[in-house]
């Protein structure tokens, strides 16, 4: 009998959170073994996992003090650093293979839970509900959060690599925050405007837009320096620092 079906038959009916630890297959296939992987190909699966990660805890608004903020915003501003460091190192180019991959994992997750929703459950199986509340992602937000990640990642890239060669490559700390000026200003205002108008009143949602904006401007500052380090160890090893000339900066331009 394969051990791993054995495992998964016995946990049955046992609380949600354990029968999904109980049936994962442990060991270097479960998620990929990162340290085989080519460092860029890593990077493109860090961007891809933080924002699928960040598309299921986004719904959730949480206040902190007078600030009104996404549960995503913990983790997003994650995947436009990993951006920042990904177009400085390897170009646009590179860049925006990453995000589309991210945009497509996005997608799959945000599917196929809705699919995985849709399915009756088993008899007798009690976390429907629960399921449902993790998965079960209302396509307006699914929608909105595509459409904003989308928009601000390629708007992000876009302003660094401009960047960059605006500066001749000094001044890194312009391109970081200067990127994520433009880039979470398109993906706060797209996000917020299409995932809750017409739900809380224009104040409450100008608000939100505002906390989610200003959270991360702060977020970004305060990591720049882990930035630094972060592309300059990066350049050494992989021997790599792409200026973006004569690159072809249309998003659809895939290849």
């Amino acid at each position: 009998m394969n051990p791993h079906r054995a495992s998964c038959q016995d946990a049955a009916w046992r609380p949600a959170e354990n029968q999904i630890c109980s049936c994962i297959p442990s060991g270097p296939l479960s998620f990929g073994n990162a340290s085989t992987l080519p460092l860029s190909r890593s990077a493109d699966h860090r961007i891809r996992d933080s924002s699928s990660v960040s598309n299921l805890i986004g719904p959730k608004i949480c206040q902190i003090g007078p600030f009104l903020v996404s549960g995503a915003q913990l983790l997003f501003p994650v995947t436009y650093i990993c951006g920042d460091i990904f177009t400085e190192v390897y170009g646009y180019s590179a860049a925006k293979r990453a995000i589309w991959m991210g945009f497509f994992g996005m997608s799959l997750l945000a599917a196929m839970g809705q699919v995985a929703v849709s399915l009756p459950p088993a008899p007798g199986w009690p976390s429907q509900q629960a399921f449902e509340t993790v998965f079960g992602l209302v396509p307006r937000f699914a929608i909105a959060s595509l459409i904003a990640y989308w928009a601000g990642e390629f708007t992000n890239s876009y302003t660094m690599a401009k960047l960059k060669l605006f500066t001749n490559g000094r001044h890194l700390w312009t391109r970081t925050i200067g990127s994520t000026i433009t880039g979470q200003l398109v993906d706060s205002i797209m996000l917020i405007l299409i995932a809750f108008w017409g739900v809380p009143p224009l104040p409450k949602i100008l608000l939100m837009i505002a906390s989610s904006y200003g959270f991360k401007i702060a977020y970004e500052v305060v990591a720049t320096p882990l930035t630094y380090l972060a592309i300059r160890k990066l350049k050494r090893i992989e021997e790599a620092d792409v200026y973006d000339r004569g690159t072809n900066f249309n998003p659809f331009a895939l290849f």
